[in-house]
């Protein structure tokens, strides 16, 4: 089992009904989207934090599954620049309620917690594991 796949496989033992699912393809992208948002008014000598938290993305998603990292780079991109455009109220409401609908689906649905309690590295698995709903590259078990 390669790498991307052992982490798609811990991934989705947390996340194995439709509700749940479905509460993460909503508040997965409404995270990201307004995370980068945020951060991207967060600058150091004209480099935001949005920029560097999508390269040193890139680099970890290129190690573990390059043909789902080049995909993800072009939503992370999209992503900045909206997030960069919107206000910032709407960032902060939307990166809520993307929590919100993650809580929902794990504490309605799931009755089990959120993957990144126990492994950190999911917050940066989930992402990719909805993209790669939308291009499919690996086969999940």
């Amino acid at each position: 089992m390669s790498r991307i796949e052992s982490l798609f496989a811990d991934y989705a033992s947390y996340h194995q009904t439709k509700g749940n699912k479905a509460f993460h393809r909503l508040g997965i992208p409404l995270i990201m989207l307004s995370g980068l948002g945020m951060l991207a008014h967060v600058t150091w000598s004209g480099v935001d934090a949005a920029m560097l938290l999508i390269v040193a993305a890139t680099i970890y998603y290129a190690v573990i599954e390059w043909r789902l990292a080049i995909p993800m780079l072009l939503v992370s991109v999209l992503f900045y620049v909206v997030g960069a455009i919107l206000p910032m109220w709407v960032n902060v409401a939307l990166f809520v309620l993307g929590w919100i609908f993650q809580f929902i689906g794990h504490s309605v649905y799931e009755h089990k917690q959120p993957a990144f309690f126990r492994n950190f590295v999911h917050l940066l698995i989930g992402p990719l594991w909805i993209l790669n709903d939308i291009v499919p590259v690996v086969k999940r078990a």
